[in-house]
């Protein structure tokens, strides 16, 4: 299969992009593949680590605040347009896959436009303007959550969940003497994404000292940016803080709750390995769609929530307690995360490719 892939921006569009070529390549080892980012996003720097060949284009977000700087966007997304035309004429593709980001538009409309078959990926419970903008012009649409499915066009829409979860079910146990954890002790995972959240690092550096003796221990993943002025502080015995996990999903294996961003793929594998977790929803994020993939597993009780204007005093070390030592609630969100588990999510995108293909 040859396969022209694009997503950007952010991890939570470019690691399911990354987790659908590994099922592909699994499937069919002698695949070929070509991915188109940005030329200033994350994926410029992580895809070609991955050893998969890379195109970039200039293209950039409309802008809410200044509308002068759409006049930019809009000839950009013109000359990028015809650029993706260019590149995936040269590749020649069996399928055009768009996995979220503004990146994926020229991409997509100039498969489009050359008849090659496409397939797009919503992550979010709350679809993307790109996705939506797309919708009608592809020819298969895949959803996380089951609650998007109004979304889109239902004759081509089908739920295949995050194909991130997959790759969480296959990750190796990370050992928890590895960061000085205790075996017996249970354990309490923060992470506030790869960069981390400065105005969370500043409220929970100063809720540190509320865990002192308890009966848990507590992994603090700060992210880079703010690890250096994090790690100056004098923390409890039972904290360890660390800047970030390379394998996020081998941890959650021995983890007991998850305190968290809701990002969709830091779902998908709460979700995959059902994991308790509290969630602080990023407000600053489009749609405010962190909040919305929060509450879809809130609403049915699979997972706990704070809002970030709502930190205050001693609100999460009463969260984590409440939880932590409550058998029954941490057994009743287990099960209730079943309703939203996909174990094969990459397979299932796979062969609904497949099948669009016509291959048997």
């Amino acid at each position: 299969m040859r396969v022209v892939i694009s997503a950007g921006g952010t991890g939570g569009h470019i690691y399911p992009a990354l987790a659908i070529v590994n099922k592909i390549k699994e499937m069919e080892p002698n695949s070929e593949f070509l991915y188109i980012g940005t030329h200033n996003r994350m994926e410029k720097d992580i895809v070609p680590k991955y050893n998969i060949p890379f195109k970039s284009i200039e293209i950039y977000g409309f802008n809410r605040k200044n509308i002068l700087k759409n006049f930019k966007t809009l000839k950009c997304l013109i000359t990028s347009r015809i650029k993706c035309k260019k590149i995936i004429k040269e590749f020649n593709p069996n399928i055009v896959i768009g996995v979220g980001g503004y990146v994926t538009v020229p991409v997509i409309l100039a498969a489009h436009a050359l008849k090659i078959k496409t397939f797009i990926h919503e992550q979010n419970s709350v679809a993307g303007k790109a996705n939506l903008s797309l919708a009608n012009k592809v020819d298969l649409i895949g959803i996380s959550f089951k609650s998007s499915i109004n979304e889109f066009p239902k004759e081509k829409t089908i739920f295949t969940g995050n194909p991130c979860s997959e790759s969480a079910i296959k990750q190796p146990p990370i050992d928890k003497a590895k960061f000085n954890l205790s075996k017996s002790k249970k354990l309490v995972l923060i992470v506030m994404g790869s960069l981390g959240s400065s105005n969370v690092n500043k409220f929970l550096v100063n809720s540190m000292n509320l865990f002192n003796d308890k009966n848990y221990e507590i992994l603090y993943v700060t992210g880079n940016n703010d690890y250096e002025e994090i790690s100056k502080n004098k923390f409890p015995k039972n904290i360890k803080v660390v800047p970030y996990i390379d394998n996020l999903s081998g941890m959650l294996k021995n983890t007991d709750i998850m305190v968290t961003r809701a990002g969709a793929s830091t779902l998908s594998e709460i979700i995959a390995l059902k994991i308790p977790s509290i969630l602080i929803p990023s407000p600053y994020v489009p749609n405010n769609h962190q909040y919305k993939n929060a509450m879809d597993l809130v609403n049915k009780n699979a997972a706990l929530i704070i809002e970030e204007k709502n930190l205050k005093d001693d609100i999460l070390v009463e969260k984590i307690d409440e939880l932590i030592n409550n058998d029954k609630k941490i057994n009743e969100i287990k099960k209730n995360l079943d309703s939203f588990r996909t174990t094969n999510s990459a397979t299932i995108i796979y062969e609904n490719i497949k099948k669009m293909l016509g291959r048997k």
